[in-house]
């Protein structure tokens, strides 16, 4: 029983923390906190997929889609983003459809390829960052190729 409420005062504390960072952040550090998000969901499903618990693999999956459909593509301005924003759009869409393929089919492979494709963007994400004193081009961002299209 101690050791139960010992927990509870940690998951308390640690959740007190990150809602501290998201009220404290500035918008391109929410964006970096939902790659984190998203990023350790795909961890957790493929720990889980290893495992062979399949109810926690598809709860870290859901996860995962859900911070991408409510976190990542909501804030995607796609009235004034033009081809960047309709790209990562896109890129969203398929990151999602790869992880519910992942999910129906147990491939650890897919969710490798998923790792990379948002390590990719979370790397571009921080490189054009207030004060990185990077340009901000279209090629800072990974392109949704015809062949990634074609796959999910």
């Amino acid at each position: 029983m101690f050791g139960s409420k010992k927990q509870q005062g940690a998951d308390a504390y640690a959740k007190i923390g990150i809602e501290t960072g998201v009220v404290a952040a500035d918008p391109h550090k929410l964006i970096t906190m939902l790659f984190d998000g998203v990023l350790i969901a795909v961890a957790m499903a493929e720990k889980h997929m290893r495992e062979g618990d399949i109810p926690k693999k598809g709860d870290a999956i859901n996860q995962a889609m859900t911070i991408i459909d409510n976190g990542l593509r909501s804030s995607l301005r796609l009235d004034v983003g033009g081809d960047i924003a309709h790209n990562l759009d896109a890129l969203y869409d398929y990151i999602n459809r790869r992880l519910f393929t992942a999910h129906a089919n147990n491939d650890l492979a897919i969710l490798d390829e998923v790792r990379k494709l948002l390590g990719e963007l979370k790397t571009a994400w921080e490189t054009i960052a207030p004060g990185n004193n990077h340009a901000t081009t279209a090629t800072s961002l990974p392109a949704v190729s015809q062949q990634n299209k074609m796959k999910a």
